[in-house]
């Protein structure tokens, strides 16, 4: 699978752009504030639906527009597609597939697969439990694109939940005081309709952390081998799951990772029936995979917090090239292809050796894209097309 053009209407710097691609290494050089991350920014948006540098779609649009385009051709042995994204800001974003009569934003995951290294991943390691959902949820979706249907609804019913929640908390605190937002009575009205809302929760979380559980043990000898070809006897690797709901006496369960589907609803639907009280106090939703987090280890130690730096950088590129490995396999094996590889500023971060190890693994990619600020930070195994970005052009030389 690779990309073979992209074209850019109003997306971050680009008024207009287009960029022929070919399979192999390609590589932007430019210096800072050129544009070169925005290229590799709309091939990963399209295949995540997400920017790895912002939370929000509004700073995608260049200033003035109000809206951006990304279109891309994927090509994928001889099958070639065609998909357009239309960003909308505050409205609904729009999206078609082979000039087609418009379809839902979700149904283009699944046709472009990537995985993006960038200085933004340290926040992988170092950073707060939501980076290390949001990396298990956007591999789980390039690996199940339907799985983005999932994470919606879990998000809705969350969503709702603790609305309901924070409105009865307010109400208690006002204990039903004449001018508080809502008498006491509907209050407890509206709570009776809690044990539906914890059935749909432990529904579709019970379906994520499946697939959370079987991703980590798939990650776990692929990051540790990563890890050990960046850096030789640094190891070992552990990747461990931390669940919010804990192991419940309730329903014999004897622990969350690994469990069934069903178990996982059980132990969820216990859990939140446990925390009720707490919850209506505080009025969020305390337990799911939304409070989850992924622990990494180096050796006996958490990495966040004992991990150097360069021990950090190796081990959020061991992330990152364990999940390449495994959607390569997964797409030998099957319809997915080789996913297309992203690293955006990626060896100025690295020491010599860091970076000559890297560059060997990813050498042999169908399409590996490379950002830089000057040619002498990417080393010279990584041969193929390099293209100069400079006030909005890009020019291949």
């Amino acid at each position: 699978m690779h990309v073979s053009h992209l074209s850019l209407a109003d997306f971050r710097s680009y008024a207009r752009v287009e960029v022929p691609l070919d399979p192999g290494v390609t590589t932007f050089i430019g210096s800072n504030g050129q544009g070169k991350t925005n290229l590799v920014e709309a091939i990963g948006y399209l295949a995540t639906l997400s920017s790895h540098r912002v939370a929000a779609d509004a700073p995608l649009v260049r200033l003035g527009a109000d809206r951006a385009v990304i279109r891309a051709a994927i090509t994928h042995g001889e099958r070639q597609q065609l998909i357009e994204f239309e960003i909308n800001p505050g409205k609904a974003n729009r999206a078609r597939i082979n000039r087609s009569s418009q379809v839902r934003p979700r149904d283009v995951l699944g046709i472009l697969r990537t995985v993006l290294f960038a200085p933004e991943d340290l926040a992988l390691i170092k950073g707060d439990p939501s980076e290390r959902r949001r990396f298990l949820d956007e591999l789980i979706i390039v690996r199940s694109p339907r799985m983005a249907g999932v994470r919606q609804d879990y998000d809705r019913v969350l969503k709702q939940r603790n609305t309901l929640l924070k409105s009865a908390a307010l109400a208690r605190r006002h204990g039903g005081r004449r001018g508080a937002p809502t008498t006491t009575k509907s209050i407890e009205a509206d709570l009776s309709t809690l044990d539906v809302w914890d059935q749909h929760l432990a529904r579709t979380g019970a379906e994520l952390l499946t697939q959370r559980h079987a991703l980590i043990a798939a990650l776990q000898p692929l990051t540790d081998k990563a890890y050990e070809q960046l850096a030789p006897g640094g190891g070992p690797v552990g990747l461990d799951y931390r669940g919010s709901a804990g192991d419940s006496p309730h329903h014999g369960v004897p622990g969350t990772f690994g469990a069934s589907r069903e178990q996982l609803y059980e132990l969820l639907l216990g859990a939140l029936a446990d925390a009720r009280k707490q919850e209506i106090e505080r009025g969020v939703t305390l337990v799911g995979p939304h409070r989850d987090d992924l622990l990494l280890k180096l050796g006996e130690l958490p990495a966040k917090g004992y991990a150097s730096h360069g021990e950090s950088w190796s081990l959020a590129l061991a992330l990152r090239l364990a999940s390449y490995d495994l959607l390569r396999a997964e797409g030998e094996s099957g319809e997915g292809g080789e996913p297309v590889l992203i690293l955006d500023d990626v060896f100025a971060e690295l020491d010599t050796r860091r970076r000559d190890r890297l560059a060997e693994l990813v050498a042999p990619g169908e399409q590996v894209l490379v950002t830089a600020a000057v040619d002498e930070d990417v080393p010279g195994v990584l041969t193929g097309a390099r293209c100069t970005v400079y006030n909005g052009r890009v020019e291949r030389t």
